[in-house]
């Protein structure tokens, strides 16, 4: 296949479609999706998602919003979905994953986007292989310390016994605000996951939810940081109502990165990158582009 037609083929793949791949790396194996093609600066968009998410947890619109431009990998985490080993319990484990498997791809440079639990995961990354990073995007997530993040455990199990009594999917209590315009971007958030209907990952296990929240109460109990070891470019993108990662922890950031681009969006919670969609992906466009 000439290089055109490779550019065509990757151009047609979209999130409902695109294929699960795998790739081994740390002594495990991951799995993965990629979609796009390589943009003019030819620095690959890695994404690393949610706590208590599988690859199927990305929203589809922002992800074929964001590799209309470039080429977007969404990496999984070990021992959650299709991924093999044990799930881990720390970030800074989840971050020398990620790294084995972007070297394993082949890539010496690459940008990050992490949400939520994937921000501090891609925090990690920066601190173990700040030269790997050309640019990074965190959105609703939080440095070490940041507050509210010993009692994360706590807001999430409320959560999902609302929804449990409610007959409402927990991100959509977790993820968005209770005002008319929350509960209208939830409803759509919720129809846009059902979008891919075949290749789906297996459902996160008890397992691993337990390890992840207890990364992230490790890293709530850990001492604030100095500012970063990465100088590059950084965007921090938050929403005004986070119950679950609270919006002081954007400020929290910028003393972290001092460079850092901020935008907090109004009547918005954790799920503020999804409510927000088509200007989020506008803004890390022009943002990865610059």
């Amino acid at each position: 296949m000439d290089h055109a037609a490779h550019e065509q083929g990757a151009a047609s793949v979209r999130f409902a479609n695109a294929p699960t791949r795998r790739i081994e790396a740390g002594g495990t194996e991951f799995v993965y999706r990629e979609l796009g093609s390589d943009g003019p600066h030819g620095v690959p968009l890695v994404g690393m998602t949610h706590l208590g998410a599988n690859l199927d947890s990305w929203d589809p619109e922002l992800v074929d919003l964001l590799a209309a431009e470039r080429r977007v990998i969404l990496l999984g985490y070990r021992g959650v979905g299709g991924s093999a080993g044990t799930p881990r319990d720390r970030f800074e484990d989840m971050a020398a994953d990620a790294i084995a498997a972007i070297r394993a791809l082949g890539l010496s440079r690459v940008d990050l986007f992490g949400l939520s639990m994937g921000g501090m995961v891609a925090q990690e990354i920066l601190e173990q292989a700040p030269d790997l990073v050309d640019r990074v995007v965190l959105a609703g997530t939080s440095p070490q310390g940041g507050t509210g993040l010993s009692t994360m455990t706590g807001v999430f199990v409320r959560g999902v016994a609302r929804g449990l009594v409610t007959f409402t999917p927990p991100t959509s209590v977790l993820f968005f605000t209770r005002t008319r315009t929350g509960k209208h971007a939830a409803r759509r958030y919720q129809a846009r996951l059902r979008r891919r209907t075949v290749g789906r990952e297996q459902p996160v296990s008890p397992a691993a939810l337990r390890a992840q929240l207890r990364a992230v109460k490790l890293w709530g109990h850990q001492r604030p940081p100095g500012a970063s070891v990465f100088s590059g470019p950084v965007l921090v993108v938050h929403g005004d109502s986070d119950r679950m990662v609270p919006p002081a922890n954007a400020d929290a950031l910028r003393h972290r990165f001092p460079s850092a681009q901020v935008r907090v969006f109004p009547d918005s919670g954790h799920g503020v990158v999804s409510q927000n969609r088509r200007i989020v992906a506008d803004l890390i466009g022009r943002f990865l582009a610059a």
